[in-house]
């Protein structure tokens, strides 16, 4: 909690702001930005903010990668990889995860835990979890568009319908 001065009735008064909420217990209390200049997603209506979901890794994965979600006793998260048919793009994570630890995989937005992009549309890549810049073009392989990079290091993430090539 940080500390703040307010101008109430003419008097200052120390009031206290939350930087993230538990929910109802702290209604009508003052919110307070973060470290970034924003308001915790936990302060946000139901349906604001990034469209995330909390899956567990079926393997190792690094900042930046491209996942696929699959159904493993339950839902899994591993890297997508154009190679394969049936590991299509559903998201990506902004944070390493190691396997059986618990992903954050975002299905839309920036990813910005990625490097080395150049602006355009992006493609899944053949190297799991990676994008390239050019579609792959092998018997066997799965193009899906990805997105595009806005800068070196941003994806805007869309995930296009994958097509198997024969």
């Amino acid at each position: 909690m940080a500390k703040y001065i307010a101008n109430v009735s003419g008097t200052l008064t120390e009031v206290s702001g939350l930087a993230s909420s538990a929910g109802a217990g702290d209604a009508g209390k003052i919110p307070q930005l973060d470290a970034a200049g924003r308001i915790d997603a936990s302060m946000m209506p139901v349906g604001i903010g990034a469209d995330t979901a909390a899956i567990t890794a079926s393997e190792a994965l690094s900042a930046g990668d491209l996942v696929n979600v699959w159904n493993s006793g339950g839902p899994k998260v591993r890297k997508a990889d154009a190679t394969t048919a049936g590991k299509r793009a559903h998201g990506f994570v902004l944070s390493a995860v190691a396997n059986g630890a618990t992903a954050t995989v975002y299905f839309e937005g920036s990813n910005t835990a990625v490097t080395g992009l150049t602006a355009g549309e992006l493609f899944l890549a053949t190297t799991a979890g990676g994008v390239a810049s050019a579609a792959p073009s092998a018997a066997g392989q799965v193009v899906q568009r990805v997105g595009w990079a806005t800068s070196a290091t941003s994806l805007n993430f869309q995930a296009g319908e994958p097509i198997t090539l024969a």
